[in-house]
This record gives structure tokens, C-alpha cells and sequence, in this order.
């Protein structure tokens, strides 16, 4: 059984386990939950399928994947799984984004994407972030932190929906079988350059793309260039569409780069991309000569402007950027890159893929990073890394403030002070960037630990504190706050030092692994009162009281809170002797001792309401109501408890009705209404079911 907090972590953290009944993380809820009734689908938002970029008409292909489909339409089977494999640059997600949005009908709770990054430099994306995230689009609101929990949720949740999964861009069949659905009303459809034959085992159906035929390419390059100027060298055209190979990638860029010089004859061109033994060596994939020698044709034409922003955009460990980062790592302005990213954009070196969001094919930024490698110094490219990882630290800085104001924030040092603004102006906004820059953080703070900036990393860390409070993303948790830590002691800020250990500790118990978080709480203490620092002494305290209860071992929990109210009373700080209240409530709770735990409560609550903090508030009266109903006075309880339901339900605070739910099932068990009783916990169960699997098997 895990203990799970909430609260910040300047003192002021409460632990969430009620009982010895309850279990699993707490969840900060979001601005928009779903939840899966008992028997009734879940309403799912479309996640939009990349746009095919100069998508030629493949009739043929479009058709064979219809027949693919229709052979694995076996209702007594899983999902139909296709694997559509090919050379780089060849179509592929062009290809199943173009066949996907023709079968939408056929999918009406939604189509969902992940670009699962086969051959990026950062590597493989991990199958865990990718079920968090189609967890999330699907509404579960705090997604359980291992990757097996995870998995058998996402079946229990896909069991009943008709939904086409696309996963882009395969490096292994181990990393497809856990983002596979369950029923067999959805549909999965892979891309990979690999041909991933292990997924023969789980059913999957393969279609091997090839290259383009001489028509179809010649086609692709006309809608670039226009009919006249290929009329009127056709010779030349289809010397260059021969070159290209058959794929699309590289004839797209050829386009681009005739389309940029109308007055450059087509045969020109031509001899630029035949064979050089001079030219980039041929990476192991199929396709990939041709593509170099089309990206170099595209590059040498670039303005010298676009041309550095393509060299520094290559550099960065970032999958995705938007027009503010790729003006932070030039140190220009935001219409200054919105100027080069248009032209970059219209080059075919980077995709736009959504609103002020940017890409590379995988291949460019290999080309991109060589090109930095040649034109630029190692200073000029570490000053841009260094750049952009100053403005994230700027801006998670800015939207920890708006998200938890009251929370103490240790300084920040920038090396490249940026003047660009945030992108949100409210807490919304900033915790929605947040979430949607996550892999964009860690990739910062692993270059910049790796890169001995040890004041930036833990910083990042600490600025991160909201997207692990609000989101609970338990193995980003882990990891950024392991990473956090060292950096804190190779920097030598022992402040920070306690600050990632009590932060990490959180994340800890919030996932279940509460020994972890014990050592973690022990070593804070250990260097608090090496410090002097009462107010991290007391939060220590409290971290130790949460883990113990929550292994049941009570007389320990009590002692110390205990010390962890003497502490905070000593230095003033109320929020926290009432956080620490509602634990020492819950512990006599537990051992069957409600008169004790009633004024606890009463007090723990009426501090919270004084200190402006209403759902810790809202919590301390839920448990006041269950001792209330577990003294005797039954009708009390329950009216407390409804009262204390209707709140977190005004707030959202979707795993704190399903605890409300459940001690009110209880208490209707206890009176002997069984009806009443099944329903509540039935209604639990199906929140817990979104929230806390753990919980929701308890329930069954």
C-alpha cells in the first residue's frame, strides 16, 4: 500500500492514505476528466494524424491496406494489426495518415497517434510515456506508474471502443506489444523501417512499401514545380525523378530546391545529385544516399540566415520545436525566426505538424547536425544548446509561479538571460505547456546534467515541481529528481541538496515504493538538523509519519508527526501543523479511535479554511465525516461526507470523490443498507478504475 501527498514542498505536505482500506496515488485532478461508466464507451478526442505532405496518389497501396483490413476482420480475434515497413523517406506515414483518414467512419471513438522515434538520436520512444499519454487522451486522469499496470489498463479501457491506433516510426516488436489495445473493435496500424516480423506472433498482417514508379514521381515533382517548367526539360525531369530513386522525401526536396530557383535549368540540378563518391557515405538504411545528396542540393540554396537556424535546430535533443525555442537558440527575435522557419518550411527541411509546432524528419536532423558540425565551432554550438535550456529553465520557472504561487522557489542562475516571453499568461495555459513539453525537459536536464551544468539541471528539476504535482508522471518523477539530486551535490547548494530529496521522496510514495521514499525522507532529516532548518526538518518528519502508516507500523507514524507538529508550531507555520493533524486523525482512525480523531479533524480544518487552503480543507472535513460515521453518529457523517463529495466534484478532484465515495459505502455497510452500500462502491470502483487500479481490484 503506497502513501501518496499532496501539497507543496516547503513544509507543507499532507499524506493522502485515509485508512488501512484504501491505497494507490492521489490525483491532482485536470481541467477535463472522463470517466468509463459501467457500461457505456467512453467518449475519446481525436488526436489528429500527421498531414501527408506532397502526397502522391497511391491508389494501389490505399486499396491493399482496405484488403489487408478486410482479411483481419475476425471478430473472434485481437485488434487487426498492420505493419506497414519500407526504406526512409519512402512515404510511409504519409501513406497510413492518408488511408487512416478515409476510414474514420469506420473508428468513430477516435484515432490516436505516437511517434515512437525508431531512429532518432534521443532513441526509441519508451512504451511507459506512450501509454501515459493515450491513457490521458482517453481520460484517466493519473495513469499507474508501471509499464504492466499500464498496459492491463489500457486494454480494460480500449476493450469496448472502436478507435485506429497509428504507431509511427517502429524500432522493435517488444516495443508495439504493450501499446496493443484490447477487443477487438480497434485497429493498430505500425509503420517502421524495420520489418518487425516478431509482430507475426501477435497476428500482424504486413505491407512492404516500395518506391515510387517513374509516373508517380514524375507526378510528385510536377505538383512542385509546375507543368510548364517540367514540359519544358521533360528529359531532364526524369533524369531527376530517376536519381531520387523512387523516394518521395528526396523528390520533394529536389522540387523544393527548383521551386526556389525558377531560373536554374532542371538539368542543373540533375548533375548535382548524380553519383559522387565524394558525396555523404550512405548510413545502413535503404534510401538514405539518395536523400543525402537531395538535402545537400537544398541546404547550399538556403539564406544564410535560414541556413543557421538549420544548423542550430539540428543540434538540439529535442523531438519537436516551436518558433520561441528556435529564436532562443539564435538570439534573435520570434519574428525573426517565424521569417527563417517559413523558409525552411518551404525547402521541405522541416515539417509544420501543428499550431506553432515543428519538426524534422529523423534523416534531415542527421543532415542538420552534420552541417553544424562542419560550419560551426564546439563554442557556437554549445552557446545555442546552452540558449534554449536557459529558456526552458525560464519559462517551467515562470509556470511553477503561476501554478503554485505559495510555493518557495530557490534561485536561478542563467548563463543567456532570454528576453523572449512566456507562451501563457494563466495557470491552464502554463500547466498545459507543461505537460506538453515534458519530454522536451527531461531531454534538457539529461544534456545539461551530462554536460556538467549541475546548476541548470537541478534547477529544471526543482521549476518541474507543478507537472509532477499536477500530472503525476511517477517514473519522470523518479528519474528527473535522481538526476536532480546528484547535480544539487556536484553544484555543492545543499539547500537544493534537500529540496530534490523531499520533492523525490513525494514522487516515491506517491507511486508505492515507500521504503524508497523513507530513505529518501531519512536523508532530508539527516541533513535538515545538519542545517539548522527547522521548516525541512518538519516536512521530513511528516514525509517519515506518511510512509510509516502507510506500512502500518502506527506508534512509529505517531511520533513523528508528533515532532513534526512541535517543529512547525515552534516556527509559526500553521499549514503545516494542520496537514500534519489530518495524518495523526488517520492514524486513529486506523486503530479504531474516532473520539480522538474528530477534533483533530475539526482543528486540521478550521487552520486550512484560515490559511485559504479549501481542498485540503474539503479533505480534513471528508475524514471528519467517516469518524463521525464511524462513532455512531451515522446521519452527521453522511452529511458531512455528501457535503465534502459535492466539493471535489465542483473541483474535479476525481480520486478524492472515489475516497469520499467509498467511506460512504462504508459507513451505509455499517447501517446495514446494502443497496445503498453497492452503489456507492460500484461508483468508486468505476473513478478508481480511471485513477487507481490498485484501488479498483481492492473494490471488486
Amino acid at each position: 500500500m503506497g502513501a501518496a501527498e499532496e501539497g507543496g514542498r516547503d513544509g507543507g505536505v499532507g499524506n493522502s492514505i485515509a485508512s488501512g482500506t484504501f491505497s494507490g496515488p492521489v490525483v491532482q485532478a485536470r481541467d477535463v476528466h472522463v470517466h468509463m461508466p459501467a457500461n457505456a464507451p467512453l467518449p475519446v478526442p481525436r488526436q489528429l494524424l500527421p498531414v501527408p505532405h506532397h502526397f502522391t496518389d497511391r491508389i494501389d497501396e490505399l486499396a491493399e491496406l482496405d484488403d489487408l483490413l478486410a482479411s483481419a476482420d475476425d471478430p473472434g480475434a485481437g485488434p487487426p494489426l498492420i505493419v506497414v515497413n519500407g526504406p526512409a523517406g519512402i512515404g510511409k506515414t504519409a501513406l497510413v495518415s492518408r488511408w487512416l483518414r478515409t476510414r474514420e467512419a469506420g473508428f468513430p471513438d477516435g484515432q490516436l497517434y505516437a511517434d515512437l522515434y525508431g531512429h532518432a538520436a534521443e532513441g526509441p520512444a519508451d512504451p511507459a510515456e506512450v501509454l501515459g499519454q493515450f491513457l490521458r487522451a482517453l481520460g484517466v486522469a493519473a495513469p499507474p506508474a508501471g509499464l504492466a499496470e499500464q498496459a492491463s489498463l489500457w486494454r480494460t479501457v480500449t476493450a469496448r471502443l472502436r478507435v485506429a491506433v497509428m504507431l509511427d516510426s517502429a524500432f522493435t516488436a517488444a516495443q508495439i506489444r504493450p501499446l496493443l489495445p484490447g477487443g477487438s473493435g480497434a485497429l493498430v496500424v505500425v509503420t517502421s523501417r524495420r520489418r518487425l516480423t516478431g509482430l507475426r506472433l501477435d497476428g500482424a498482417a504486413f505491407f512492404r512499401l516500395a518506391a515510387l514508379d517513374p509516373a508517380a514521381g514524375l507526378e510528385l515533382l510536377t505538383r512542385g514545380v509546375g507543368a510548364e517548367r517540367v514540359a519544358g526539360e521533360r528529359t531532364a525531369v526524369e533524369q531527376v525523378v530517376e536519381l531520387c530513386a523512387g523516394v518521395p522525401l528526396a523528390v520533394c526536396l529536389a522540387a523544393a530546391r527548383l521551386a526556389a530557383r525558377p531560373r536554374q535549368p532542371i538539368a542543373a540540378l540533375a548533375d548535382s545529385l548524380a553519383p559522387d563518391a565524394d558525396r555523404l557515405a550512405a548510413l545502413e538504411v535503404e534510401g538514405e544516399i539518395t536523400v543525402s545528396k537531395a538535402l545537400d542540393a537544398s541546404y547550399a540554396v538556403l539564406d544564410p540566415k535560414a541556413a543557421r537556424l538549420y544548423r542550430t535546430l539540428g543540434t538540439l535533443p529535442v523531438p519537436t520545436f516551436d518558433t520561441r525555442t528556435a529564436a532562443a537558440g539564435c538570439a534573435e527575435s520570434e519574428q525573426w525566426a517565424e521569417r527563417r522557419l517559413d523558409e525552411l518550411i518551404e525547402a521541405n527541411l522541416v515539417e509544420d505538424i501543428g499550431p506553432d509546432t515543428f519538426r524534422f524528419h529523423d534523416l534531415v536532423r542527421v543532415h542538420a547536425r552534420s552541417c553544424a558540425e562542419i560550419h560551426d565551432g564546439e563554442d557556437a554550438r554549445t552557446e545555442a544548446l546552452r540558449r534554449v535550456a536557459d529558456w526552458y529553465l525560464r519559462t517551467t520557472t515562470a509556470a511553477e509561479q503561476l501554478i503554485t504561487p505559495a510555493q518557495f522557489t530557490l534561485p536561478r542562475t542563467y548563463a543567456h538571460p532570454s528576453s523572449l516571453p512566456a507562451p501563457f499568461t494563466a495557470e491552464k495555459g502554463a500547466l498545459d505547456w507543461l505537460d506538453a513539453h515534458r519530454h522536451h525537459l527531461m531531454a534538457l536536464l539529461r544534456t545539461a546534467a551530462g554536460r556538467g551544468w549541475h546548476a541548470t539541471a537541478w534547477q529544471l528539476v526543482d521549476a518541474m515541481w507543478p507537472l509532477f504535482l499536477r500530472l503525476r508522471y511517477y517514473d519522470l518523477w523518479a528519474e528527473a529528481h535522481t538526476i536532480g539530486l546528484a547535480a544539487a551535490r556536484a553544484d555543492g547548494h545543499a539547500e537544493a541538496e534537500r529540496q530534490m530529496l523531499n520533492s523525490g521522496a513525494i514522487g516515491l510514495s506517491a507511486a508505492g515504493r515507500v521504503e524508497e521514499a523513507a530513505d529518501w525522507y531519512a536523508r532530508s532529516l539527516e541533513a535538515a538538523r545538519a542545517a539548522g532548518d527547522v521548516r525541512d526538518e518538519g516536512q521530513a518528519q511528516l514525509g517519515l509519519g506518511s510512509c510509516r502508516m502507510a506500512a502500518g507500523r502506527l506508534e512509529e507514524a505517531v511520533r513523528h508527526l508528533d515532532l513534526a507538529v512541535r517543529v512547525w508550531e515552534e516556527c509559526g507555520y500553521r499549514r503545516g501543523v494542520a496537514l500534519a493533524g489530518i495524518l495523526l486523525g488517520e492514524t486513529a482512525l486506523r486503530r479504531g479511535d474516532p473520539g480522538t480523531a474528530i477534533p483533530l479533524f475539526e482543528e486540521a480544518r478550521r487552520i486550512l479554511i484560515e490559511v485559504a487552503d479549501p481542498h485540503d480543507a474539503t479533505r480534513a472535513l471528508a475524514f471528519l465525516g467517516r469518524a463521525h460515521a464511524q462513532g455512531g453518529e451515522h446521519a452527521l457523517g453522511t452529511a458531512e461526507l455528501t457535503e465534502a463529495l459535492e466539493a471535489f466534484r465542483a473541483s474535479g478532484a476525481l480520486h478524492w470523490q472515489a475516497r469520499t465515495l467509498e467511506m460512504l459505502g462504508r459507513g451505509a455497510q455499517e447501517q446495514g443498507a446494502d443497496s445503498q452500500a453497492r452503489g456507492h462502491m460500484a461508483e468508486a470502483r468505476s473513478l478508481y478504475e480511471v485513477t487507481s487500479p490498485a484501488d479498483a481490484r481492492r473494490l471488486e
